[in-house]
């Protein structure tokens, strides 16, 4: 049995539905990652867990009870803004300590809990700073603390990520999957950032103009996305044409007023081969040096497209070369239509 669930879960505001007839079962211990662009209702659905939105439609039970619409501090879930929010004036201990104090924890049982969670999220050492004392992904790791010294059921990550440089967001978000991990907390983090989504969750939830279009576990979401809005937001992918051959079988049409499917290949499935082979020819357009691969835009028939090669430290191919394109039939997905308007 679930241990979170969202049911019919609706928000709106006059005419405008910016959550629409949600429905998810977050199980006990779980990680899941409520991903889309701005705009799509995340930050909304979590902000109606948390109880600081209300409810327009539906209903959201914890652990078999009815929280819909309960009091935040009724509900007793942790949870990180995407500000950290934390108080400038007390040092890290008082920080993750306030919440017991509210809540009139003794003061011995007080002290053990903020220990230990200092330790478990390694800021033991700098108790007695304050957060102007202390890098970006510190003052983040005092919110964490902060939210899970109260023992939460649930833990609610609002984009805590976002304010950090990119090589500490790396650092950080592989931070937060350990922590969780140890603690064995549920967890809901919303985030636009497909590949921290990816990486740390069991499951994603992929948001667009207020509905959910897909949830799946992060290998399938990006292997087999069913829309063509998920395909291209979910990774890089080229989204091409497509037809069916005498076995039934997709295949990219060769020419595009042929087409009756539409078809995504992920750009690392494609292989440069030479000029006269492959599937598809064309002419190399632009490249881009990502460090541990090169990104190569192709011009063809059927418009331009986008190929990631692993560095092997073999020099790039010359702009303006003559290539051939190839891939594994297999590794093309069919798309539906999308669910709701781009």
């Amino acid at each position: 049995m679930a241990f979170l669930q969202l049911q019919g879960l609706c928000k709106r505001y006059g005419s405008i539905d910016a959550v629409v007839a949600t429905d998810l079962a977050v199980a006990k211990g779980e990680f899941v990652s409520l991903l889309g662009p701005s705009g799509c209702g995340k930050t909304t659905t979590l902000q109606m867990i948390a109880g600081f939105v209300d409810v327009s439609a539906g209903r959201i039970v914890l652990d078999g009870r009815d929280i819909t619409h309960e009091k935040p501090s009724s509900r007793g879930l942790g949870v990180v803004f995407q500000s950290y929010a934390l108080f400038p004036h007390m040092s890290v201990r008082d920080n993750v300590a306030f919440g017991l104090k509210m809540r009139k924890v003794a003061a011995a049982d007080l002290q053990r809990r903020v220990d230990r969670v200092l330790q478990l999220v390694r800021l033991d050492a700098h108790a007695e700073r304050y957060p102007r004392e202390l890098s970006g992904g510190q003052r983040q790791r005092v919110a964490l603390a902060r939210a899970l010294v109260i023992e939460p059921p649930v833990l609610l990550l609002d984009e805590p990520l976002s304010n950090l440089d990119a090589n500490l967001r790396e650092e950080m978000q592989f931070e937060i999957r350990r922590i969780q991990c140890e603690v064995g907390i549920t967890t809901l983090m919303v985030t636009h950032d497909q590949s921290e989504a990816l990486s740390i969750s069991d499951r994603v939830v992929v948001m667009q103009a207020g509905r959910v279009t897909q949830i799946d576990e992060p290998y399938n979401l990006y292997e087999h996305p069913r829309t063509r809005f998920i395909s291209s937001f979910v990774g890089k992918a080229n989204l091409l044409p497509g037809a069916v051959d005498t076995q039934g079988i997709p295949q990219v049409a060769q020419h595009p007023d042929t087409a009756v499917l539409s078809l995504s290949l992920r750009p690392e499935k494609i292989d440069l081969v030479q000029a006269g082979s492959g599937r598809l020819q064309g002419q190399l357009s632009s490249r881009y040096f990502l460090g541990s691969q090169w990104l190569y835009r192709v011009t063809t028939g059927l418009g331009e497209i986008t190929v990631v090669r692993r560095n092997d430290g073999s020099a790039p191919l010359a702009i303006g070369a003559a290539v051939g394109l190839d891939w594994s039939a297999q590794l093309l997905r069919v798309l539906a239509a999308d669910e709701v308007p781009a």
